[in-house]
C-alpha cells in the first residue's frame, strides 16, 4: 500500500471511530430528552449511522478492516437531564465536525473530499440546531470543525 493510500485509510479509520462514538452518544442523548424532541436525536443518529456505514464500506473496498466501535465511551460530563443531553449533542457534533475537518487535509479525490465536506456541513448544521436549544451556548461558531 502506498503512503498516500495508508494515510487515507488511517484518516478513514479516525472518522469511522468518531462516527461510532457519535452513534453511541446519541443513545445517551435520546434517553434524556422529552418524547416531543426525541426525533431530532433519532434523525442525528440515523445520519451518523449512514456516515459510519459509508466509511465502513470505503475501508472494506480498500482491503482494510474497519475499526470496531468500543463497547462504551466515557462521557465528557454527567448527563442526567434534557439540558445536559442537548449539551452532549453539541459536543458530539463538534467532535465529528473536527474529525471530518481534519480529514479534508489528507483525503484525495473529489468523491472523498465531497464526502468530508458534506459530513462537516451536516455536523455544523446539527450542532447549530442543538446549540440553539442550550442556554448559554453561542448560536454559531466561526469555522466549524476547527
Amino acid at each position: 500500500m502506498s503512503d498516500r493510500a495508508s494515510t487515507e485509510v488511517a484518516t478513514l479509520q479516525r472518522v469511522l471511530a468518531a462516527e461510532h462514538a457519535a452513534v453511541w452518544g446519541y443513545g445517551v442523548v435520546g434517553g434524556h430528552l422529552p418524547v416531543a424532541v426525541q426525533e431530532a436525536a433519532r434523525s442525528a443518529d440515523r445520519a451518523h449511522r449512514a456516515r459510519r456505514d459509508t466509511v465502513t464500506a470505503l475501508l472494506g473496498a480498500r482491503g482494510a478492516t474497519p475499526v470496531a466501535a468500543a463497547p462504551g465511551y466515557e462521557l465528557p460530563f454527567p448527563v442526567a437531564d434534557a439540558v445536559a443531553a442537548r449539551r452532549l449533542a453539541v459536543h458530539l457534533e463538534k467532535g465529528t465536525a473536527a474529525t471530518w475537518h481534519a480529514a479534508l487535509g489528507t483525503l484525495a479525490g473529489a468523491d472523498l473530499r465531497r464526502l468530508a465536506v458534506g459530513a462537516l456541513a451536516d455536523a455544523a448544521t446539527r450542532g447549530l440546531q442543538w446549540r440553539l436549544a442550550v442556554p448559554g451556548e453561542p448560536s454559531t461558531v466561526p469555522f466549524p470543525g476547527t
